[in-house]
């Protein structure tokens, strides 16, 4: 049987300090919470009929509660038929759609790359919208050590990424096609694409160094007034400290965005402006905390493992949220 003595000593000496088997019932209260604000702010949103899409003039950007709540989020989120809830997986999709519809092409016959596709709605999207799309990822072997089979974000074939609510099969079949391909080494055959994209991927590549060369070689993969548009991990508290030269996980900061933007304009491509405002709304202070999703631990009531619904997260320590980058081809090169 445990003795009360230490929490006498806490109690009488006036001692705020948590015993160490008390912070898992603390991680569980602050997870709750956070998750239990995020879901009554979104059934707080109003509902929106009949929205259109609009240019808003997107830049490089963090995910924000004030996002999440816009109309053109709501938008895209209703054009891939998901719910309008605050998490930063479907800003990331929102972001990505919005970029190519404000650079106007989002239209029938354009041709369309996408990186890292996981199993993301956008191809099933894009070829409802007679948009022809090579949906590329890691061969599964590699995949797999590297952990992205746990997480869904790995496409071993074209299942992974046909959604029948978005397209019908033989429409999917027709516009949209599989490759295996290393982010690190794009094969030079993969050219002549209007748009590529990749979602939360290149941070996944071994070095915050990798996910910025990575990011410059897919320029190559464009066509004149083509663009490039990524998410990626955001170390927004810590100008100083990261995680790099990591084969999970790295987190870029802004110093990694800026020295990106003077790159690629050296390069003759063009950037849009750097944005590294995070938002000062409840949910952009909520830094959620492990476990994610479907590992929360064994037993856990349906009540209490709640959906996540989280913009900002924890990271070996450092908090993170996506950040948004597009790059343009010129029209004259």
């Amino acid at each position: 049987m445990r003795t009360d003595t230490a929490l006498s000593d806490n109690v009488s000496s006036g001692s705020v300090a948590i015993p160490p088997e008390d912070y898992a019932m603390l991680r569980q209260t602050v997870k709750y919470f956070g998750y239990q604000l995020a879901i009554q702010l979104a059934a707080d949103l109003p509902i929106r009929n009949g929205l259109e899409p609009a240019h808003i003039g997107l830049n490089w950007k963090p995910s924000t509660q004030e996002d999440l709540e816009s109309d053109w989020v709501a938008y895209w989120l209703g054009e891939l038929k998901l719910p309008v809830i605050f998490h930063r997986k479907l800003w990331e999709y929102a972001y990505v759609l919005q970029a190519v519809y404000e650079h106007g092409l989002l239209r029938p016959g354009a041709r369309a790359l996408g990186f890292g596709c996981g199993e993301e709605p956008i191809a099933s999207y894009l070829a409802s919208q007679g948009i022809d799309t090579l949906v590329t990822d890691l061969e599964t072997e590699i995949a797999k050590s590297a952990g992205w089979l746990d997480s869904n974000e790995h496409s071993s074939t074209l299942e992974s990424s046909f959604k029948k609510d978005l397209v019908d099969r033989p429409i999917f079949d027709k516009h949209v096609k599989h490759r295996f391909v290393n982010m690190n080494s794009i094969p030079s055959d993969l050219v002549e694409y209007d748009f590529c994209w990749s979602i939360c991927s290149m941070e996944h590549l071994g070095s915050t160094r990798h996910g910025l060369d990575f990011v410059i070689n897919t320029m190559k993969t464009l066509r004149p007034g083509g663009i490039s548009v990524h998410t990626t991990e955001f170390n927004f508290n810590n100008d100083e400290q990261t995680i790099d030269n990591n084969p999970q996980c790295v987190l870029f900061q802004k110093k990694h965005f800026s020295q990106l933007a003077d790159e690629l304009t050296d390069r003759g491509y063009e950037v849009f402006p750097l944005d590294f405002f995070v938002g000062n709304k409840p949910l952009d202070s909520f830094i959620d905390i492990p476990p994610y999703g479907s590992h929360w631990p064994e037993g856990q009531s349906a009540e209490q493992s709640i959906v996540t619904a989280h913009i900002k997260s924890a990271v070996a320590g450092y908090a993170s949220t996506c950040f948004g980058i597009i790059a343009k081809v010129p029209q004259t090169v």
